[in-house]
């Protein structure tokens, strides 16, 4: 998995790629095909906003969430980003049901 962190008039410390590291490791357990991640963190005024973009085969997130804390922002888009891949996890999973072969009765 590739990881890119960038700050829009901010500089990112290593407590925040850190922070934002171990927030991604939730998300990559539930998919292993990551390609690619690419998060953007920018200030405006007093708005903290947090962006992410992830690759995964076959389709590209993006999710974006703004606080007043960049780590209330970076909380709530892992949610955001957390229930995205659920969702495309459960649609690319099989839904059609095997039927289950009863055993016959003995007389």
């Amino acid at each position: 998995m590739n990881l890119k962190v960038t700050g829009l008039h901010l500089e990112v410390t290593p407590a925040l790629r850190e922070f934002l590291e171990s927030k991604l490791e939730r998300v990559t357990r539930h998919v292993d095909h990551v390609i690619d991640v690419t998060v953007t963190l920018s200030v405006d005024k007093l708005v903290q906003k947090a962006e992410v973009n992830v690759h995964l085969s076959g389709k590209d997130i993006h999710v974006e969430a703004t606080d007043s804390d960049m780590y209330a922002a970076i909380d709530s888009l892992m949610d955001k980003l957390d229930r995205q891949v659920l969702k495309h996890k459960e649609k690319q999973s099989e839904h059609r049901v095997t039927p289950q072969v009863q055993p016959e009765a003995t007389l």
